[in-house]
């Protein structure tokens, strides 16, 4: 039996297991099985790679898309340009990295993408929010980081310093941090969501909840909004293809 998984700490939200669940029944796939492995240090996932022999596969969350790089053996041009991985073939007892997470956002933000979504504010800078900044690149989207703390020689914003004007500007706003997801779902990004409008466009990589504070706040305010679920789609299916080409 090909063992898949999903490592990262917690993974109460995750859907990644009932999705691969309804495929493998959906598709009549008999020889394999996903599971969580919710590893509370990443140095732990040597020992989970010799205890579980007949690991095929792994995607990565939360909080270890940038942590687990180390661990790989070998990764393709996409990890090193974003520096964060969150999907590992294992062949032969060896691990290659890849990061299926920019083909997700990107054909999941493209449908709702309006002529005037020009400039964007990410919010958060961990693993994901890489993945976001190198497809943003990618689509000639110009972008800034809101962080709460900056770094040194930082062009980052903190997001106290957030006004209407750089609202305004920044017509596409992205969250990367799991602010909001469950089970905190009371929680949402603190930005000035009264400078929000019809001409804005945000999307939230979370997926559970569907519709996050975040995005409740910001179609209030008449913007367009979209949630993780068909990026979570896509970059399963990605995983998939990368583990069983």
């Amino acid at each position: 039996m090909r063992i898949f998984g999903l490592i990262g700490f917690p993974l109460s939200h995750s859907f990644s297991r009932q999705f691969f669940a309804d495929k493998f029944l959906r598709e009549g796939i008999h020889d394999a099985v996903y599971e969580n492995f919710p590893l509370t240090n990443i140095e732990l996932l040597p020992a989970l790679l010799k205890e579980k022999k007949e690991l095929c596969g792994l995607n990565v969350t939360i909080p270890y898309k940038q942590e687990v790089i180390p661990f790989l053996d070998d990764y393709n041009e996409v990890v090193k340009g974003t520096g964060a991985c969150n999907c590992i073939r294992i062949e032969g007892g060896e691990t290659f990295g890849f990061n299926t997470d920019v083909a997700g956002f990107k054909q999941s933000l493209t449908p709702k993408l309006a002529p005037h979504h020009t400039s964007a504010l990410i919010l958060g800078r961990g693993g994901a929010a890489r993945a976001v900044a190198y497809a943003l690149n990618g689509m000639g989207i110009g972008f800034r980081y809101v962080v709460r703390k900056q770094l040194v020689n930082d062009d980052a914003i903190l997001y106290h310093q957030l006004t209407e004007t750089i609202i305004k500007a920044h017509p596409l706003i992205i969250n990367t941090t799991p602010i909001g997801m469950y089970p905190d779902t009371d929680a949402f990004p603190p930005i000035p969501y009264e400078y929000i409008s019809s001409r804005h466009y945000l999307f939230d990589l979370i997926y559970n909840p569907a519709k996050t504070a975040f995005l409740e706040k910001g179609e209030k305010q008449g913007a367009a909004i979209q949630n993780g679920m068909p990026m979570l789609i896509i970059q399963a299916e990605e995983s998939w293809n990368i583990w069983n080409s």
